[in-house]
């Protein structure tokens, strides 16, 4: 999933069931107000809204982080930081968008995932102190989008279709899965060489 993809994530769009994740809307920061900065929208493209399924370990994770968010919730009481989204309209009335605003009113009320400890929802900014510690502390340099490609580089290194893989993506031509999210290594170039030859030797074999 991209960053604001992720970051948008509501309680409503996982179905733990069924084991599905629906991403229908990306988050957004715009100038700070007195009711914050956050915003939902629209995927990247229509292509890029979609099913993703969960696996057993990404269950087990939601599934326990769900019970410790339940589990805040109780020891903040009131305290604890409830959201709501406000329709944002163009000048000829045309919906474009959702602001989330702290509120604590039960109308249009929402739950985001990824929240801090007393329910603060700060968009893809819960990322920046982790990754300062993978940047800083363990000198591995990559961005949270970045995963994205190593996803879909290990995937297809270990049988997945590229068809199947742009689609998780919601990339609509394989050609932008391919370009720019498939990584090739020294190791993988070897590896090209070694399989033409036990190709060529298995062929050798048969005609001996």
């Amino acid at each position: 999933m991209r960053t604001g993809e992720v970051f948008a994530l509501t309680w409503d769009d996982i179905d733990l069931n069924n084991r599905i994740i629906k991403i229908n809307k990306t988050v957004y920061a715009k100038d700070k107000d007195e009711n914050g900065r956050w915003y939902l929208g629209t995927t990247k493209t229509i292509g890029s809204q979609r099913e993703v399924y969960i696996c057993d370990t990404l269950y087990s994770i939601l599934f326990d982080y769900k019970k410790l968010q339940n589990d805040y919730k109780k020891e903040y009481g009131k305290k604890y930081k409830q959201y709501i989204l406000e329709e944002v309209r163009n000048k000829y009335g045309k919906l474009i968008e959702y602001k989330i605003i702290e509120n604590n009113s039960k109308r249009n009320k929402v739950e985001m995932v990824f929240t801090r400890k007393d329910g603060t929802y700060s968009g893809a900014n819960i990322v920046k102190y982790p990754f300062k510690i993978i940047h800083h502390e363990l000198g591995i340099k990559c961005r949270f989008y970045d995963l994205r490609g190593s996803f879909a580089t290990i995937s297809l290194r270990n049988g997945c279709e590229i068809k199947d893989i742009a689609e998780v993506l919601g990339h609509k031509r394989i050609e932008t899965t391919e370009k720019y999210y498939i990584s090739s290594t020294r190791e993988d170039k070897k590896k090209v060489g070694k399989c033409f030859e036990k190709i060529i030797n298995v062929k050798g074999e048969l005609e001996k």
